[in-house]
């Protein structure tokens, strides 16, 4: 398995070895080894699975600590634009993000810290965007910034997306106090 690094600490890209043949394909998605490059061992609690219309947006979200979620995320089908936004006190990046295209060509997985806010765009009709999550959800720890802050600047690559109202109303960067630290 190939990994990419980017120049905020913590985030990793994730290329598996894809073996493609006329019966279809097989890959490896998670094995603990493909994290000890980085002295990191994630502990996964939680998988969840959302399908999406080309053109919706989810996100900015996070869990608070202390319910705080790592995820390594894929697209099992379709594509899509994943970001994540630096949310951790302190940090040298922070307001920061990095955005990563996955695609069910390439099978790639991007890990998310703790301390990140993420969101995706669907970039194909019926993208079925898979998380892999370090601790359960809780709904009272739910937390987000606006998909569109032109503090943080994200390009999502759409002019127009479909957001969820609850999505729409979410706190600025420069109005958000965070309780993730480095």
């Amino acid at each position: 398995m190939e990994f990419k690094t980017y120049h905020i600490e913590g985030l990793i890209e994730f290329l598996p070895r894809v073996f493609k043949d006329d019966r279809g394909l097989f890959l490896e998605t998670f094995s603990e080894k493909m994290f000890e490059p980085f002295g990191i061992s994630p502990k996964f609690v939680q998988d969840n699975q959302s399908v999406s219309k080309k053109g919706v947006l989810r996100g900015l979200h996070f869990q608070k600590p202390p319910f705080a979620q790592g995820k390594l995320v894929r697209v099992s089908s379709g594509k899509a634009l994943d970001v994540a936004v630096d949310i951790r006190k302190g940090s040298p990046t922070y307001g920061q993000y990095v955005s990563c295209l996955l695609d069910d060509e390439r099978c790639n997985m991007f890990y998310i810290p703790e301390g990140f806010a993420h969101g995706f765009v669907a970039l194909e009709e019926g993208t079925t965007f898979l998380y892999k999550c370090t601790d359960y959800y809780q709904p009272s720890s739910e937390g987000g910034l606006l998909w569109n802050d032109p503090d943080i600047g994200i390009d999502w690559g759409i002019a127009d997306p479909l957001i969820s109202p609850k999505d729409a109303v979410l706190p600025l960067l420069k109005d958000f106090e965070s309780t993730f630290s480095i």
